[in-house]
């Protein structure tokens, strides 16, 4: 993958995130202050846990940190999807599962 592959990949995550708070803020009764500035998105829960969502350009990878943990995820072009690179998923699905946890409701991530 090239370095601009990445970034269109790694800027569609990142806007997935975002529009996915936006549409949890709409849809529910969660109040998640998404605050994106460059290539890292923190994710500010009403209990003021955060989830930070990061590109780490050089290694073309994202990384998660949440309460749950840190993870890193690489792309997979076969399965069109981000992979945590110790085989515990996918984005989606995993930040879907730590949101949920962070602020005591079912919230549920989905890419574009």
């Amino acid at each position: 993958m090239t370095d601009l592959e990445y970034l269109d990949l790694a800027d569609r995550l990142l806007l997935a995130v975002e529009q996915g708070c936006d549409r949890i803020n709409d849809e529910t009764d969660a109040d998640i202050d998404a605050q994106r500035v460059g290539g890292m998105v923190t994710l500010v829960f009403s209990n003021r846990s955060q989830i930070v969502i990061n590109q780490q350009k050089p290694l073309h990878e994202i990384w998660l940190a949440a309460k749950a943990g840190g993870f890193h995820y690489r792309f997979d072009a076969d399965r069109r999807a981000w992979l945590d690179t110790k085989g515990a998923g996918e984005f989606f699905t995993n930040l879907s599962r730590y949101a949920s946890e962070q602020s005591g409701m079912a919230l549920e991530f989905t890419a574009l």
